[in-house]
């Protein structure tokens, strides 16, 4: 099965969009957009590293997306405002990671796959290896869900719960690595961003609890990616761009729906 190229693409599309649409709703919950940013930014450097030193796209992506997510934890809280710290740690590591693409003798690289996706090329150890990445991000959310959640709700709580708020934030700003990495090839590192808020953020109208938003966003998520891959052959438009595209179009519709009902409609 794993031979037809649509379906590695249809079922690395849909790991990456599940684990990346609960994740996000922490993000939402958290406000940590300009986080994701950050960390999907910093990927265009782990992939200049790879081509230059011919190693690994996932592992680079993961070492230099892991890396910045602990700088950014590291710099939290010490004086400069959270939104500077992000802006220059994000454009700083994106101009970096494209002036070094430059620089690497030999060889001219097509950024557009790195930075939009390029889910229609990967192969059975990108399957494997998104899957085991989704896997892992879902799995600790799923250990650490009360902890996670508490310190995102009411960190003060948490204190008194005897958890350590600091660190379930690292926790998170791990997993946001974790997730970069895995979603490279899916939607690109310009978009990942995009992946991680708009299900979580279309799901949160029609919800009731933190579970239920968690679980909805992974049904638009997967319906994002499904229905993104599907139109992108359809009309033979770049597939991480319609993907978010769908999940868009999902959020709008929701918030039409969600405004509608407000006014008893």
């Amino acid at each position: 099965m794993l031979d037809d190229f649509m379906i590695r693409a249809g079922l690395a599309a849909l790991g990456v969009a599940m684990a990346a649409a609960v994740l996000g709703c922490f993000v939402v919950w958290r406000r940590m957009a300009y986080f994701g940013d950050a960390t999907a930014h910093a990927a265009v450097l782990g992939v200049a590293m790879a081509l230059m030193f011919g190693w690994s796209i996932f592992a680079d992506v993961g070492l230099v997306a892991l890396t910045m997510a602990v700088l950014i934890y590291g710099l939290t809280g010490r004086g400069q405002a959270v939104d500077t710290i992000l802006g220059v740690l994000s454009h700083g590591a994106l101009a970096t990671g494209l002036v070094a693409v430059t620089l690497i003798p030999g060889q001219r690289v097509d950024l557009d796959a790195y930075l939009f996706g390029d889910v229609l090329t990967v192969t059975r150890m990108d399957v494997a290896i998104i899957w085991a990445g989704a896997a892992l991000v879902m799995g600790v959310l799923w250990s650490h869900w009360t902890a996670l959640l508490t310190a995102t709700l009411n960190p003060d709580l948490a204190s008194a719960s005897g958890i350590n708020p600091r660190r379930e934030h690292l926790i998170l700003t791990l997993l946001l690595a974790a997730v970069v990495a895995v979603a490279i090839k899916v939607v690109g590192a310009l978009l990942i961003t995009a992946l991680l808020i708009i299900p979580a953020a279309a799901a949160r109208g029609f919800t009731r609890t933190p579970e239920q938003m968690a679980g909805l966003a992974a049904v638009l998520g997967g319906i994002s990616a499904v229905g993104g891959l599907r139109v992108a052959v359809m009309l033979d438009t770049p597939v991480g761009p319609t993907i978010v595209c769908v999940a868009a179009a999902l959020f709008a519709v929701g918030t039409v729906v969600t405004k509608l009902r407000s006014v008893g409609v």
